[in-house]
């Protein structure tokens, strides 16, 4: 399916080994391409595609010292960056979290056939906050669309003091960590700074880093449409 020694050459730029894990991700886009023939996983489906905007975005993460102990992947969809992450770190406890029921069967198939233990939460992140998921989690991360304002709140709530937040975004991580830094502070966090690369097909990846520091006040999260509608400021 992919060219894995073409993924190994593109991850030792960034300084990643990727050749323990080449064949598990190759068999990974094999039951992506396959699977999303009858559910829609993803739009990119061709084999340097996955390579670079899938594998190596989510191993660029993955490579971070601090995503570390119980993790939490928020609105995994699909299971970037989640999948990725515990095949290149087993020794993290991965929760995959995604309220879509056709996804969360995608993501026991294919974590059934690449041999990773995975806990599956099929829930809205908002809601998971209120339940047994509230700050237990070392460090979340989400690779999703949402203005931080907006993705702090669904994911800030999950983490514990001492904890850290990571968001994937594109080349406006800079302007959106101060616009949002407000809205962290009153969830219990603080951005803690940003790291931007640049992937194999030349799109721009910037990593937001926010620290827990103080627990998150028992009025957040609220509601989905609260949250979407009226952004922390």
């Amino acid at each position: 399916m992919i060219d894995t020694s073409r993924l190994i050459e593109k991850a030792a730029r960034y300084g990643i080994d990727a050749a323990p894990v080449a064949d598990a991700l190759d068999r990974y886009a094999e039951l992506l391409v396959e699977y999303n023939k009858k559910v829609n996983l993803t739009a990119i489906t061709e084999p340097e595609g996955i390579e670079d905007r899938h594998f190596i975005d989510s191993l660029l993460l993955a490579a971070q010292p601090e995503v570390r102990g119980r993790v939490v992947d928020v609105g995994t969809g699909a299971g970037f960056p989640g999948i990725v992450l515990k095949l290149f770190r087993p020794e993290i406890e991965l929760t995959l979290m995604e309220p879509t029921g056709k996804r969360v069967d995608f993501l026991k198939y294919a974590c059934a056939e690449l041999g990773i233990e995975a806990e599956f939460a099929k829930e809205r992140a908002e809601e998971a906050a209120r339940k047994r998921w509230r700050e237990t989690f070392d460090t979340a991360v989400a690779r999703a669309v949402a203005d931080l304002p907006v993705l702090a709140e669904y994911c800030l709530p999950l983490v514990n003091v001492g904890g850290v937040f990571v968001a994937m975004k594109g080349s406006s991580a800079q302007d959106e960590a101060a616009r949002g830094a407000g809205a962290v502070k009153k969830l219990g966090g603080e951005v803690a700074g940003t790291r931007a690369f640049t992937l194999p097909d030349s799109s721009a990846r910037e990593l937001i880093f926010c620290t827990k520091i103080s627990h998150t006040p028992p009025a957040y999260p609220r509601n989905g449409g609260k949250i979407a509608k009226a952004p922390l400021k």
